[in-house]
């Protein structure tokens, strides 16, 4: 996905090749490309996740902890090859068709669930649907910059952690 970056998406036959597999072992593991391409990017979050729970649990108070989070999440565009690879994996995974249904991905529940407790923390009422809220905005404002080619400065960074924080602490 890398190689064909967000022009081209890679044949099975393109994949197997690179892996060394013949068809059906690719077959044995995935039903189809769109499988392959969901079970990358719920690895990709749950890398992202296990990450940011690392980064998060370095500090003491919520606001620390959530800006850690965001601090986290901005980094995948921080650096050109992590930045390069994402943004193939959100092409590839933006084709992906309602046929996996209810076993479609989500780029942000696994990152939501990490801001529920510092939500909860700083008297939110709805820390789920706030955590939600946040991950998905989060989320969208990464996509800007990958696909913008740009890296968010400690500015943009800064306002994104305010938002996330007056968002919860105006209740």
């Amino acid at each position: 996905m890398r190689r064909c970056g967000t022009t081209s998406s890679p044949r099975v036959a393109d994949i197997v090749a690179e892996a060394g597999l013949s068809n059906d072992a690719f077959y044995r593991h995935f039903a189809s490309k769109e499988a392959l391409v969901a079970a990358i990017i719920e690895d990709g979050a749950a890398r992202l996740g296990s990450y940011l729970a690392h980064q998060m649990a370095k500090e003491s108070t919520p606001e620390r902890r959530v800006r850690r989070w965001v601090e986290g999440v901005m980094s995948q565009a921080a650096d050109d090859e992590i930045a390069t690879t994402t943004r193939a994996v959100l092409w590839n995974g933006g084709r992906i068709s309602d046929s996996l249904g209810a076993n479609r991905p989500s780029q942000t529940a696994p990152l939501a669930t990490l801001l529920r407790e510092p939500f909860a923390e700083l008297g939110s009422a709805h820390p789920d649907a706030d955590a939600a809220l946040a991950a998905h905005g989060a989320v969208g404002v990464l996509s800007d910059f990958l696909w913008q080619r740009s890296r968010p400065t400690r500015a943009d960074i800064d306002h994104i952690v305010e938002f996330c924080l007056a968002a919860v602490s105006a209740r």
